[in-house]
């Protein structure tokens, strides 16, 4: 499957939504894992600002490359983040969209407040 990597050098991301469990199957409620690693996968919804537009993302991160403290409006950096675009039927239905994955997102607050405080 195709990976394209997404510079987020010259973007603002800020969070959305606090981290909630990637649920793979609604039915049972069965939580989504990563395959190489077997961590827990999350999903955290960012305000993505560049080029003077702004997009709600939903990126998938495993648990673990979660840091510091999430919440609304927080200022982080999203590390690895890549976009695969993805496509399926259901019920003769054809649907795609671009899915993205980050290896870790990193609270950005922290190191401000250290910053003021020195």
């Amino acid at each position: 499957m195709r990976q394209i990597p997404v510079d987020t050098s010259a973007a603002t991301v800020m969070v959305a939504k606090n981290p909630q469990p990637k649920v793979r199957d609604r039915r049972t409620g069965e939580i989504a894992t990563d395959t190489d690693t077997g961590a827990k996968l999350m999903v955290v919804d960012v305000m993505f600002a560049a080029n003077d537009e702004v997009e709600i993302l939903a990126v998938t991160v495993p648990e673990t490359g979660i840091s510091g403290e999430l919440a609304m409006g927080t200022p982080v950096a999203l590390t690895g983040l890549i976009a695969r675009p993805w496509e399926n039927e259901f019920n003769g239905q054809k649907r795609h969209g671009i899915a993205f994955r980050a290896v870790a997102v990193t609270s950005l607050a922290a190191g401000a407040s250290a910053s003021k405080a020195a």
